[in-house]
């Protein structure tokens, strides 16, 4: 309360007095007040809005006014008449707004002064000498409450509604004569569940609403037109609760709204007084009974709509029924799998002239989409059936060709054969014909295209082919399409390629070709020599590819792929290496040079023949990797790790292969190079014993090459092998003595490399004329663990024999090896004699007659050796040698006079051979000899005869 309003004792002794004359002038003062601003109202033009505050004002001072009743009847009727001026007021304004758009809060506002008017005529209530003021009054709400209802400012509608509900329900209605004052009653309670439909949740408005509409049933008072109008919304309900089913309680309250609206029209009808009043409510009741029908179909109750379709139909005197009608009963039928029935239906549509094409488009997908692949051809049938008997779009032929095709699934090839029969047709063709079609025409070509590349995906290259052919059918001949027809082209090449029709497929790559020249069409040119394996023919194309301005090396190494797949290594290595050449710092590349490398390696190893072609690869590997850096070229890590380890395994596996196969000189490239490798991973004691092996054996190899060639090796080549073997030896140095060295690839043990990388640089060392580093290096191998007797006796062969013999070397190593023969607890004795001869024929020639007592020495320990050995036990042929060589050596000196020389001699001889089985004969001989010799040796006559004797013998 404001404190002006506070009235003091003195003031309220007096106010019983002046009361009456108070109220008098406030109903004075406010009537004034509303009135003047009514009279702003109506002095408004047409393109002026109400100002906000004549609303406020004017629902203020209703306000006041309300709290001053009771009013004496003049003044009711002063109220009266100025909620009339103001609702005339508001009248006008609308009218004039109509003619433009107006704003929302303007709209308002003429709300606002609407409902101003009719608080107004509510406040006079009833007044004496006017007719039915109830009635005016809830008019005025009802009118109000609409205006607020459009304005979707429901609750204002609902408030207006309730105003007018309890003006109306102090009326007795049996008293009620006049038409409008029935109709108002019944429009208020349809407007209340409109209202209440609006504001509450679905569930809720549906038991909210049917009490109202049912008690507006007791409103109709047998007129046509009340029946028809609460039908009316009966029905609207029923449609926005069928539009927006979720739940099948939505269904069911649906169909209850709808079979309210379908007996109201019936009762309708038996109202009805006119002809026109009958065709109305029939034509209600038959859209009643479709959307029935409909909701039937919703709910899957078939026979439901079948008997709706048939009551429909019997009605129907024209015989002209509704589209719908062939739609729903075709639906029908197929829920109930009655395909005969539904297939009748949809073929009675095209004869049917005035069925919109939508409506038989949409019955075609739903036909199909039901009969699956067994519908393909109905489908087809009726669709060209319709382009004989009504306007067909070229839309539709889309629609119905897209649903036809469906996804690729099982009797996709079925439905693909319909539609390619379909679209091919010339009355189709025609349909996407002129520049209004364009849109269309692209979409068909999109169905079909994507029809095909499913089916090419599903390796179905024969449909995929047919659907692609169809597309090109809706390509435009003109510039703007060359390149999509060139793609059409490439892709029939590709699907005949699928089919192996190398022929057709290469006249589509031809036409492409002409079309738009690129690499795809190059590349595809190479599948198809590939195909006939004509390689040379692939090869060219290859060379080609580079000189089409979209080239990207892609292309190479997706030739490469195609090739590889097809076997044809050769154009696989032809491609790979074309690939090599745009390798370039920094540059993006399909694959990284090495593993392209890698590729070209393992290809040209798939044939044998191919080792000189892999190892210039090899080669460029180990140059790259040394241009580039290590890391750069094969990676870091673990990849890194891995490419490394995979050329080293590589060309350690073909070096020792190609050795087997004797061809010396690649097999000491490879393991060259693959001790390069493994020197790159040099992260374990197992790769320094690989790369030591690959260095001795590929200076194994080199020498073994140059008497496969019957050449020598040039100083270069020694240089080369020299520094080889110092790098193996520097780790030879580190990994001796020890165990055996082992590796996936190689058997050879510790020992065994040591001997090789020996007597390998024995052989270098004697290409320079060092004896003395050759002497070094068998005393340093006869010092270690590694040596055994059978390697020194092989250094003691190759040193005794050849252009590059070395005495010194030989006496050592035969000694060394004899000894140790000798020391054996089963000594060899074959070996042993072969030493033997072999020292004895190394001191002959490089000592010969200066230290013949070296010579001599090794008789006599031979003969120590034979001392004692049982029969044959001792090299039988080799005992004959030396006993016969002995006696030899006695000649030469009983010749030249040397008598004690010649008895030495002929006394180790004999003794020799009482030793060799089988000489019995030469050693009697030998002893008759001997005794002649010492009895008359100083006898001149006989001395001369003696010595011829004992030739004789020897």
């Amino acid at each position: 309360m404001r404190i002006a309003e506070l009235s003091t004792p003195e003031l309220r002794q007096g106010h019983a007095h002046s009361q009456s004359h108070s109220h008098s002038q406030s109903h004075q003062h406010l009537l004034s007040q509303i009135e003047s601003s009514i009279k702003q109202t109506e002095n408004l033009s047409p393109d002026q809005f109400p100002p906000d505050t004549i609303s406020a004002d004017l629902s203020r001072f209703s306000t006041q006014l309300s709290h001053l009743a009771p009013f004496p009847n003049s003044l009711k009727l002063l109220i009266w008449k100025l909620s009339y001026r103001l609702w005339n007021a508001c009248v006008d304004l609308s009218n004039a707004a109509s003619l433009r758009s107006l704003p929302p809060s303007k709209a308002e506002d003429h709300a606002k002064l609407r409902h101003v008017a009719s608080d107004l005529l509510f406040i006079a209530s009833d007044v004496s000498g006017v007719p039915s003021p109830a009635i005016k009054s809830a008019s005025f709400y009802l009118k109000t409450g609409l205006i607020w209802h459009d304005l979707r400012s429901f609750d204002l509608a609902s408030l207006c509604f309730e105003r007018a509900t309890d003006i109306v329900s102090k009326i007795d209605i049996d008293k009620l004569s006049d038409a409008g004052e029935r109709k108002l009653l019944l429009d208020l309670n349809i407007a209340r569940s409109k209202t209440a439909w609006e504001i509450r949740d679905r569930s809720l408005a549906i038991a909210v609403v049917l009490p109202l509409l049912n008690r507006a049933k007791g409103l109709l008072f047998g007129t046509p037109d009340h029946h028809k109008s609460l039908a009316n919304q009966y029905l609207a309900f029923g449609k926005t609760a069928l539009a927006k089913s979720e739940e099948s309680q939505d269904l069911n309250d649906a169909l209850k709204l709808m079979n309210e609206a379908l007996d109201l029209y019936e009762k309708g009808l038996r109202e009805a007084r006119t002809r026109q009043e009958t065709v109305d409510l029939k034509d209600l009741r038959s859209k009643t009974l479709r959307f029935i029908s409909a909701l039937h179909l919703q709910k899957n109750e078939f026979e439901s709509v079948i008997k709706c379709v048939r009551v429909l139909r019997e009605e129907c005197e024209s015989g002209e029924h509704h589209p719908s009608l062939s739609v729903l009963a075709m639906k029908a039928w197929l829920g109930l799998g009655k395909y005969g029935e539904a297939e009748k239906e949809l073929r009675g549509m095209v004869v049917n002239k005035g069925i919109p094409e939508g409506v038989w488009v949409s019955a075609v997908e739903a036909y199909f989409q039901a009969a699956g692949t067994a519908g393909a051809e109905t489908a087809k049938g009726v669709f060209l059936g319709l382009l004989g008997r009504c306007h067909v779009s070229a839309g539709s032929a889309v629609r119905v060709a897209h649903r036809v095709i469906g996804d690729v699934s099982e009797g996709s090839r079925v439905r693909a054969k319909v539609v390619a029969e379909l679209v091919s047709d010339n009355r189709v063709v025609a349909l996407f014909n002129g520049e209004g079609a364009a849109k269309q025409r692209t979409a068909m070509h999109a169905v079909l295209w994507n029809c095909g590349a499913e089916h090419f995906r599903s390796k179905d290259y024969e449909t995929s082919a047919e659907m692609f052919e169809k597309a090109m059918l809706y390509i435009p001949f003109d510039i703007e399409s060359r390149i999509l027809r060139a793609k059409g082209f490439r892709v029939l090449c590709l699907c005949h390629l699928g089919l192996s029709k190398l022929d057709q497929a290469y006249e589509y790559i031809n036409e492409a070709e002409k079309l738009e020249p690129n690499t795809s069409c190059v590349l595809m040119q190479f599948k198809i020599y590939l195909q006939k394996k004509d390689q040379n023919g692939a090869i060219d194309q290859i060379q080609a590819m580079a000189t089409c301005l979209d080239f990207t090396p892609d292309f190479l190494s997706l030739a490469a792929h195609e090739a590889v797949a097809c076997r044809a290594l050769a154009v696989a290595v032809a491609s790979l290496s074309n690939l090599l050449n745009f390798y370039a710092p920094g540059k993006s590349m399909p694959a990284t040079e090495v593993v392209v490398l890698r590729t070209l390696v393992t290809i040209l190893t798939q044939e044998p023949g191919n080792e000189l072609e892999a190892l210039k690869f090899v080669k460029r590997v180990h140059d790259r990797a040394s241009e580039l850096g290590s890391d750069c070229f094969f990676g870091t890590g673990e990849v890194g790790r891995r490419e490394r380890n995979w050329f080293a395994v590589t060309s350690w596996n073909l070096g020792t292969k190609i050795g087997k196969e004797k061809n010396y000189e690649l097999c000491g490239e490879f393991l060259r190079l693959a001790s390069e490798f493994y020197g790159l991973l040099a992260d374990g004691q197992a790769e320094e014993n690989m790369v030591c092996k690959s260095l001795v054996l590929s200076v194994s190899a080199i020498i073994a090459s140059e008497n496969q060639r019957k050449t020598t090796l040039s100083e270069s080549e020694v240089k080369q092998a020299l520094e080889l073997l110092d790098r193996a030896g520097k780790i030879l140095k580190s990994i001796l003595p020890g165990t055996q060295l082992n590796g996936d690839q190689l058997t050879t043990t510790e020992p065994d490399l040591y001997f090789i990388y020996t007597i390998c640089a024995y052989d270098i060392h004697g290409r320079l004329n060092d004896s003395g580093s050759q002497l070094k290096l068998v005393q340093k191998f006869t010092s270690s663990k590694a040596h055994n007797p059978k390697h020194l006796l092989q250094i003691g062969i190759s040193a005794s024999q050849g252009p590059r013999t070395n005495h010194e070397v030989a006496t050592f190593a035969l000694n060394e090896c004899l000894s140790a023969f000798l020391s054996s607890s089963s000594p060899d004795y074959q070996n042993v004699a072969l030493i033997v001869r072999r020292l004895i024929g190394v001191t002959s020639i490089h000592k010969g007659d200066t230290d013949d007592e070296a010579v001599y020495g090794m008789y006599k320990q031979a003969y120590r050796v034979m001392v004692g050995l049982k029969d044959s036990e001792y090299p039988t042929e080799e005992g004959k040698w030396l006993a016969m060589t002995a006696w030899n050596r006695a000649s030469l000196a009983v010749r030249l006079g040397q008598t004690d020389v010649a008895r030495k001699w002929m006394d180790v001889g004999l003794q020799l051979a009482k030793h060799v089985p089988g000489m019995e004969t030469y050693r009697a001989c030998m002893e008759d000899f001997i005794n002649d010799f010492e009895k008359r040796f100083c006898a001149p006559d006989d001395g001369e005869r003696k010595i011829d004797s004992a030739r004789s013998i020897i």
